[in-house]
């Protein structure tokens, strides 16, 4: 047996036999999660989940029949279609995904071929995100934080899904009149460059590349990620503008040096102002992408950094880098704009997706 955790999602609805039953599997560099839902109204409910850590695993094969063994022998659930949002490069055929922060790879072909799984198929982690926003509650302060909320919208309107973690990823969602749902759009829209504005963000952009050992354009996920902001801090530090604190020598010596100055950043000049910058620099994609998009149905923030820090996109430096255009002010102060707060969204997503395959079946 291979080592994990189980959490049940609703006791009274393991009770309960639905039609329908689906797996979906949120893969990232970190952890990962196995649920099993029902479909009811056209909707998974979540029943349980198994937690993996990723780097503890040499396959997704192993965990994923130990899930449905769980399923089959505990509750009496047969399983056998499964969507898998992972962190990574998906083919074009949804068959097969090259891991960003993993060794090994997944594969459909090997998935049905070893395990009970009859259908699996697998997508972007953000386009799991995307598929979990259609089951978000806006007005469950546990799902969202509502930073502007604004009724130009409607229910057709195009909406874009943002966020920084271990790295940076977007995706646009588009409304389907089959599902009667947003479908999310894969993208590599994380690895776009990053817009300089002036000599300092220059500067900035030199010290990473110097760093990296790197010719190439800087891109987005080097700014807007916790690896970002450990390169915003450092360029900062080396500045000599700040002063050594106990902060500044307890974060050099910490493995988790992003959390660190999330915690100090109201307490650390150095910290504070790591922060000020990655805020701007988030408005200023938000905004990008807002525009790209005319995501009129709402720019959602996701993410680990977003939800920890959820208050800084309530700042004027967040709304001044949003608001700042001069051709299209107007349509910026009237994008919705959301903070997902929902841990569990992209297996949520996933398991959405699950559903929305069967049916095509």
């Amino acid at each position: 047996m291979i080592d994990c955790s189980f959490r049940i999602f609703n006791q009274e609805l393991l009770k309960k036999k639905f039609s329908n039953y689906v797996v979906g599997i949120d893969l990232g560099g970190t952890s990962t999660n196995i649920a099993v839902a029902g479909i009811e109204d056209n909707k998974p409910f979540l029943l349980f989940s198994l937690d993996f850590r990723t780097k503890e695993l040499e396959s997704l094969i192993p965990a994923i029949q130990e899930a449905l063994t769980y399923s089959k022998s505990n509750y009496d659930i047969d399983v056998k279609i499964a969507c898998v949002g992972a962190a990574g490069v998906v083919s074009d055929t949804n068959k097969y995904a090259e891991l960003t922060n993993v060794e090994w790879n997944v594969s459909t072909e090997e998935i049905i071929n070893n395990t009970d799984l009859e259908s699996i198929f697998i997508i972007n982690d953000f386009q799991a995100i995307g598929y979990g926003i259609n089951l978000l509650d806006t007005n469950n302060s546990e799902d969202i934080l509502i930073v502007r909320d604004n009724n130009i919208s409607n229910i057709f309107s195009t909406k874009a899904v943002i966020g920084a973690g271990t790295g940076f990823g977007k995706s646009i969602l588009h409304y389907d009149e089959n599902t009667k749902a947003h479908i999310p759009i894969s993208s590599e829209g994380g690895h776009s460059d990053f817009p300089s504005q002036n000599s300092f963000e220059i500067e900035l952009i030199e010290h990473i590349k110097n760093k990296n050992s790197s010719s190439e354009p800087l891109y987005y996920e080097e700014l807007l990620s916790g690896r970002g902001i450990e390169n915003i801090y450092y360029f900062l530090k080396e500045s000599g503008r700040f002063e050594e604190t106990g902060y500044s020598n307890e974060i050099d010596a910490s493995n988790e040096k992003s959390i660190l100055i999330s915690n100090y950043k109201l307490v650390d000049p150095l910290c504070k102002e790591t922060f000020r910058l990655f805020t701007r620099f988030y408005g200023r994609c938000a905004k990008n992408f807002a525009l790209d998009s005319l995501a009129t149905g709402g720019i959602y923030i996701a993410g680990g950094i977003a939800s920890k820090n959820k208050e800084i996109f309530m700042t004027s430096d967040f709304f001044e880098e949003f608001e700042n255009s001069s051709q299209r002010r107007d349509i910026l102060k009237e994008i919705p704009i959301y903070v997902i707060l929902k841990y569990d969204v992209s297996l949520y997503g996933a398991c959405f997706a699950a559903m929305c395959h069967s049916q095509k079946r």
